[in-house]
Order: structure tokens, then C-alpha cells, then sequence
């Protein structure tokens, strides 16, 4: 098939299919009471990402369907063990999470003390996650332990960002339109399974109508990792590691929603579309 035929396939599956489910989702969510005060205290739904999954594995049909070479097969379904997993994390960690211990140290210091929280299981979920898949596409032990870090620090950021309405998603699609530009083919059709459903979401995130919730921001995150880990060289992973590190270390110190705010572009980006 022509590849631009698939793309088109594609982008339309995702956007459709996602819009028509959000109103389904939404009542299902709100009627079940999987409720959460937002930012300006007012009860919305949380969990929406989950919205993304339906159109995902739909899509991934779709492609593994026209998928004859047995390598990328097997990197739809990497793609999909990865995003399913930690669909399963977020949800756990957005139905039953306790809000009281936050950031990677506060969670991993609470373990420590005999505590398991929400937020350190999906850590240490996520980062067993990051080196299975690491495993099964690294060439030697120092692509593993860079692999890993990317997928478990990819996968974070995403929650790093997702305090505002919008906000995660908008560094999504920022980082997602430079892949698109400038991954390899078969890697932008991995892309493809989940991007369009994400622009189908995106207003309800914006206006503060529902909450993707960790499982939304998870599966944005590890995306973003594994595309990272699969599609480019290692000189361009070290570089997106280096920034991961520079972000994690900052947002332990610092406050990020202060960070943007005190920046006129930053914080017109963050407002736009509110």
C-alpha cells in the first residue's frame, strides 16, 4: 500500500474514532464517580486518556495488517506492550493514588520508609518496562542502561508537565511534530497509532472539560521514549537523555507552573487556548 494511503488511514481512524468515543468515556467515568477537583477546584473526569487506547489498538490492527517485515512487526508490538502497561499503571495510580507524597524522590523516599505508594509502584513499574524493552532492541549493555533511562525519564516528563489544562499535551505534540519530521518510515507509522487520537482529545484537556490523568500522561510519555530509543542514534539519545536529566533535577527544586509563569513566552504558550 502506498504509504501516504496509510498515513491517511491512519490519522483519520485515530481522529474519528477517538472523537466519537470521548462522549462514552466521559459519562462512563463521571457516572462510575472517577471524579477529580482540577486546578480551580472544580470536579471534572480524570482517567480520559483512556480514550486513547481504543483507536490505538484499532490502528495497530491496521498497520500489522500491512506489515510484512518481521522486524517491524515486532516493534508494533514493543510499541503496544509499552503503552498498554503503563495505561495500566496510570489508571491504578489516578483511581487509587494518594496525592500527599509527590516528585520521584518523594515516592522512592516513602518506599524506602516501608511505604509503597501509587507513584513509586508506577516508577518502578515504568522502569522494569524501560528495560524490557531496552532488552529486546539494544545492541550491549550500554544501549540498555541509555534505553531505559530514556523510557522512564520520557515517561515522567509527561506527568511533570500535566498541572494545567492543555499543558502536557502541548509539549506533546511539540516534541511528536519534530519526530514526524524526522524519524525513520516505519517508525513515524508507530507515531501514527496514537498521535491523532491525542488531537481528537486535545480540546477537552484545553478548556478543562476532563483529565487525562496519569493514564493519559504515562502512555504520552513512554511513547515519546520509545520512539526516542528505536528511531534515532545515539549521539541524538544522549542529547534528549541530557535534557531529561536537566528537567528531572530542575523540577526537584524548582516549581515548573512558577518556571513558566515567570517567562512571557513560556507562559502565553501555556495559556493559549484556555
Amino acid at each position: 500500500m502506498n504509504n501516504y494511503i496509510l498515513y491517511a488511514i491512519l490519522i483519520l481512524t485515530g481522529l474519528l474514532g477517538t472523537y466519537a468515543i470521548i462522549p462514552l468515556f466521559r459519562s462512563l467515568l463521571i457516572e462510575s464517580n472517577v471524579l477529580r477537583p482540577n486546578y480551580k477546584k472544580d470536579m471534572i473526569p480524570v482517567s480520559m486518556g483512556i480514550v486513547f487506547l481504543p483507536m490505538l489498538i484499532i490502528n495497530a490492527i491496521i498497520l500489522a495488517y500491512f506489515t510484512t517485515n518481521f522486524k517491524d512487526m515486532l516493534h508494533i508490538f514493543i510499541f503496544l506492550f509499552g503503552l498498554v502497561s503503563m495505561f495500566f499503571a496510570g489508571i491504578l495510580d489516578d483511581i487509587i493514588g494518594n496525592r500527599d507524597v509527590s516528585g520521584l524522590k518523594g515516592h522512592f523516599k516513602s518506599l524506602l520508609n516501608g511505604k509503597l505508594t501509587t507513584g513509586g509502584f508506577k516508577a518502578l513499574f515504568g522502569g522494569f518496562i524501560g528495560i524490557v524493552i531496552s532488552i529486546a532492541i539494544s545492541k550491549n549493555i550500554y544501549d540498555i542502561v541509555i534505553n531505559t533511562l530514556i523510557i522512564a525519564l520520557s515517561t515522567n516528563l509527561m506527568n511533570l508537565l500535566d498541572l494545567r489544562p492543555g499543558r502536557a499535551i502541548k509539549g506533546y505534540l511539540v516534541i511528536s511534530i519534530v519526530l514526524l519530521f524526522t524519524l525513520g518510515e516505519y517508525t513515524r507509522n508507530l507515531l501514527l497509532l496514537i498521535f491523532p487520537n491525542v488531537i481528537a482529545y486535545f480540546n477537552q484537556d484545553l478548556k478543562a472539560k476532563a483529565m487525562m490523568g496519569d493514564t493519559g500522561s504515562n502512555v504520552l510519555g513512554i511513547s515519546i521514549g520509545i520512539l526516542f530509543v528505536m528511531g534515532y542514534s545515539l549521539k541524538v539519545r544522549l542529547i534528549w537523555l541530557a535534557f531529561l536529566i536537566f528537567i528531572h533535577i530542575l523540577t526537584e527544586k524548582y516549581s515548573l507552573t512558577k518556571i513558566i509563569e515567570n517567562n512571557k513566552f513560556l507562559n502565553f504558550i501555556d495559556k493559549l487556548g484556555r
